[in-house]
């Protein structure tokens, strides 16, 4: 039976990409050596941290003055990393979900925090639309699409102050206007790659600017001095990002995602939206293109059960909701293919054809 990956993170990745990374696990091209086993200080891996580097700068269109790191750590290292490099006075964050709560607290750690608004009078269920980033802050932090609560903000906003952004989970999802951010930082598995490695595009003039003794780890200045190798770095995982990048050049860039990705959230969305049994649990101008939420309505709620039964017996994999949310998730990102969201609809058509009241 054929399985249809909707889970979170670790998430599904091209085929095409698994298959060029187990090559690689056997024999590095033709070296004769494993890519989890060559020096990350030698000619071949330098190759493929230059390429992948150069491909995400190409692929995101990635201005002047910015540079690209991949580091350990993942998006949760850089909740600390940011504000150890940049927070001096107070610095302003955004309050959408549970990974914004998060940086959050590893912000309040190191000094003052103004939360400009917050969405968890409703359970996060939406994106707050009004608020003032205050001019005074040392920077602004946003997390563009919360994966456990299905939102996502699908602009990029005007700050007064330097925008940071964790972009976890909808990286290369579609264009961003990097120069408007001064740090976007995220996670690689769930658009970019295998979990094991962290991404960070940086502007260089925003470092610099505290007063504090950073530890060396923690401290974007070192790892760009370094070229991302001030430690070993997580070679296998920094391959399978540019092999990742490369099946997405080859399908058309970024643009061309976004318009497959609002293509499959739309197919689901219109489904949700005019079941009897099926609604979603996101406001629908916060919807997220990339973690679909939804829950059974009051009249069917003991049917969830029988339901992710009835799902998972027939290859729908990762669909449980997480339990701040209850219900279901379809995490549909870059790489996964459009025939799995028609075949969670088919799953959910006959669910419900075969128990409507």
């Amino acid at each position: 039976m054929k399985k249809h990956n909707f889970s979170a993170g670790p998430s599904i990745l091209p085929r095409t990409v698994i298959e060029n990374t187990s090559k690689a696990v056997l024999d590095l091209n033709g070296s004769g050596l494993s890519v989890m086993e060559i020096s990350h200080r030698g000619k071949d891996f330098q190759a493929v941290m230059d390429e992948t580097v150069a491909l995400f700068k190409e692929i995101l269109n990635v201005p002047d003055g910015y540079e690209v790191l991949f580091l350990h750590g993942g998006a949760s290292m850089n909740f600390c990393m940011v504000p150890y490099n940049l927070l001096q006075r107070k610095a302003a964050y955004l309050e959408t979900g549970t990974w914004a709560k998060k940086a959050i607290k590893e912000a309040k750690k190191l000094g003052d925090v103004d939360i400009v608004a917050s969405s968890a009078d409703k359970n996060f269920s939406y994106i707050p639309k009004s608020f003032d980033i205050p001019s005074d802050a040392d920077y602004f932090h946003i997390t563009t699409n919360n994966t456990i609560f299905g939102t996502e903000l699908h602009e990029d906003l005007d700050s007064p102050v330097p925008m940071v952004a964790d972009m976890s989970s909808d990286i290369c999802s579609r264009p961003v206007d990097i120069s408007k951010y001064g740090i976007i930082y995220g996670g690689a598995q769930k658009n970019l790659g295998a979990a094991g490695v962290g991404f960070v595009i940086i502007r260089k003039d925003i470092l610099g600017k505290v007063d504090r003794d950073i530890p060396s780890m923690l401290d974007y200045s070192i790892h760009i001095e370094n070229g991302s190798m001030f430690n070993t770095p997580p070679c296998l995982a920094v391959f399978t990002v540019g092999e990742t990048l490369k099946w997405l050049k080859e399908l058309g860039g970024v643009g061309e995602m976004q318009k497959i990705n609002q293509g499959k959230a739309g197919m689901l969305y219109d489904v949700i939206d005019n079941s009897k049994m099926f609604i979603g649990t996101a406001e629908k101008t916060s919807r997220s293109f990339m973690n679909v939420c939804f829950v059974m309505r009051e009249d069917y709620k003991d049917l969830e059960a029988d339901f992710l039964s009835f799902a998972t017996s027939r290859g729908m994999v990762g669909i449980k909701g997480h339990r701040s949310v209850g219900g279901f998730r379809a995490s549909i990102y870059n790489a996964l293919p459009v025939e799995s969201v028609q075949a969670l609809i088919d799953v959910m058509k006959e669910f419900e054809a075969a128990r409507e009241r």
